[in-house]
């Protein structure tokens, strides 16, 4: 299953994946406190904290860093209260994107990034115009240290994924979307250095784009949505071309 990867939304983030811990952990962070705030401080009680800390861990985020955003979600000072939106609109030649956000601020976001979709050629559409060509997969990114092809594909049966990807980079491993953390924690235990474990949305058809403009303005929408603070995942059917052949 070696080739081309097919889950070119989400390769963005992946390559550059070490220079973007702290970012990483900022929106993971949001989600905790989310988490903290709704159902309390303790893992054990409460499922989506237990979950989001098994995603930090998943993402390499250390305990230390953890522990300490919890401690501030649940201390007695004035808290930030995060509110969740998704945007849908069209990128440059109708490429279809999809923006999670983690707000304390709707106005200030919502007019963030109705701006970056005007300036980088694209336009922000109503709820439900793109979302229809996605669909929701647990992405795994494993490093491809020299991985043994054979052993990966003896593994994922094991640990009950669904498929995976071989790159020179990195092994994409998909599964259910509720069973993605689960499922990278096993791999961890058998010895794989996992660069990331999420819920994604991966879309069903792509859109290519061959006109210079088109593939700057696109690059720049993607970059300064993936920028700003309040942006927690940006997803696309843009067909990107793989570095080697940029």
């Amino acid at each position: 299953m070696s080739g081309h990867s097919k889950w070119h939304n989400i390769q963005r983030r992946k390559n550059a994946v070490d220079g973007a811990r702290a970012k990483v952990f900022t929106k993971i962070g949001r989600e905790i406190m989310v988490a903290v705030k709704e159902g309390g401080g303790d893992p054990a009680g409460n499922a989506r904290l237990r979950d989001l800390i098994a995603k930090a861990k998943a993402n390499n985020v250390p305990n230390d860093n953890i522990d300490r955003v919890i401690k501030k979600a649940m201390g007695d000072g004035e808290r930030v209260n995060y509110e969740g939106n998704i945007y849908e609109g069209y990128g440059p030649r109708g490429v279809a994107v999809i923006v999670e956000t983690l707000t304390d601020n709707k106005n200030r976001t919502a007019g963030d990034v109705r701006h970056y979709f005007d300036k980088f050629g694209g336009n922000l559409g109503t709820t439900g115009c793109v979302s229809f060509l996605f669909s929701s997969k647990g992405i795994i990114v494993i490093n491809n240290n020299n991985l043994d092809e054979n052993k990966l594909a003896d593994d994922i049966i094991e640990v009950g994924a669904d498929d995976y990807q071989l790159s020179d980079d990195a092994a994409e491993v998909e599964t259910a979307p509720s069973d993605v953390i689960a499922i990278a924690e096993s791999l961890r235990s058998l010895g794989y250095e996992i660069l990331s474990a999420e819920a994604s949305m991966i879309p069903s058809t792509y859109v290519t784009l061959t006109e210079e403009d088109d593939i700057r303005k696109m690059n720049l929408l993607l970059e300064t949505l993936e920028e700003n603070d309040d942006v927690q995942n940006v997803y696309h059917n843009w067909d990107e071309p793989d570095s080697d052949d940029e």
